[in-house]
């Protein structure tokens, strides 16, 4: 009586292990890039929080934007604490001539990934308009060095 022995020949794990290494191909890049879109979350929030200061002290104030030049004039002027780990630099200040329409929020995006330094040292930048009487933000703008895969969705 013949017995047949049991287990897996070598074409199939060569097979299984191939699978594997695609799998692995594709998942590893696209966690990185989920990553750095988690850790981008600090960063936009932090503006989003400084742009509705910035629309009370707007509203607050008859039509005067403010400016702050540092993050710790923002905190001082505006009362929006700005968390340093993810943001090492971050101005609010009026576009163009004083009196204008328009505001621009600037962010400097810092440690967002040790391994692989993609986005560190670029700069975010959150505008807002008030053509209508309302102030309509919008991002990017002037000075903008985020890669669009990273912009924020609004």
């Amino acid at each position: 009586m013949l017995r047949r022995q049991k287990g897996f020949t070598l074409i199939e794990l060569l097979i299984v292990i191939a699978i594997i290494g695609i799998l692995a191909a594709i998942a590893i890049p696209m966690y990185r890039a989920q990553t750095i879109k988690a850790r981008l979350t600090e960063v936009t929030n932090s503006i989003s929080h400084v742009s509705s200061a910035v629309a009370a002290y707007y509203q607050e104030n008859t039509s005067i934007w403010p400016t702050c030049n540092t993050i710790g004039q923002i905190g001082t002027s505006l009362g929006v604490f700005v968390p340093t780990n993810r943001i090492s630099a971050m101005t609010a200040a009026p576009t163009g001539t004083t009196g204008g329409t328009g505001f621009s929020i600037t962010a400097t995006i810092q440690n967002i990934s040790a391994s692989n330094p993609i986005i560190d040292g670029d700069i975010v930048v959150m505008t807002g308009e008030t053509g209508s009487g309302a102030i309509v933000w919008s991002w990017g703008g002037t000075g903008n060095t985020l890669d669009v895969a990273y912009m924020p969705k609004r």
